[in-house]
């Protein structure tokens, strides 16, 4: 007996098909999807601290330090010191990787477009909407499930 198709089915093969794409576009290079991820928020966010891009991607201290080293010995960041606070490091994005994550950038704009172009263009503020009414309900169970977690962790056996 065959089960229907859900959206969740649907929206898991999409978060599936974006894995495999990203995959393809950096095999060759030493950038991975958590790697990307540093990158493309540091061309959002400009120069940070090692200690605020550890907490904007929620990844520990240690993870950070492992991805910036990574990012820094090819040439994608560099470091420099706080200007004010001499324990803390300035991660900046290098030269090349400012036209690498403007390229990427033109990319993710025109995947968008040619994604929605898919949409008839009455359908797509619904879309839209639906879109961030799943994420934003997806979030929301996910922090209960870590509140969960946490609270379980620190009840007495």
């Amino acid at each position: 007996m065959a089960t229907a198709i859900t959206v969740l089915d649907r929206l898991l093969e999409i978060g599936e098909l974006f894995q495999k794409d990203m995959a393809r576009a950096f095999s060759g290079t030493p950038l991975t999807p958590a790697r990307t991820r540093v990158l493309w928020d540091l061309a959002h966010s400009g120069p940070s601290t090692q200690h605020a891009l550890a907490a904007r991607l929620e990844v520990s201290p240690r993870n950070i330090t492992g991805l910036v080293d990574a990012l820094e010995a090819g040439g994608y960041v560099t470091r420099s010191p706080h200007p004010t606070d001499r324990r803390a490091i300035i991660v900046s994005l290098a030269a090349s990787a400012e036209q690498l994550m403007r390229e990427m950038q033109r990319e993710h704009a025109e995947l968008t477009a040619d994604l929605l172009g898919a949409v008839a263009p009455a359908d797509r503020p619904a879309l839209e909407r639906g879109i961030d009414a799943i994420a934003a309900r997806l979030r929301e169970l996910v922090a209960a499930e870590e509140a969960r977690q946490a609270d379980r962790m620190e009840a007495p056996a």
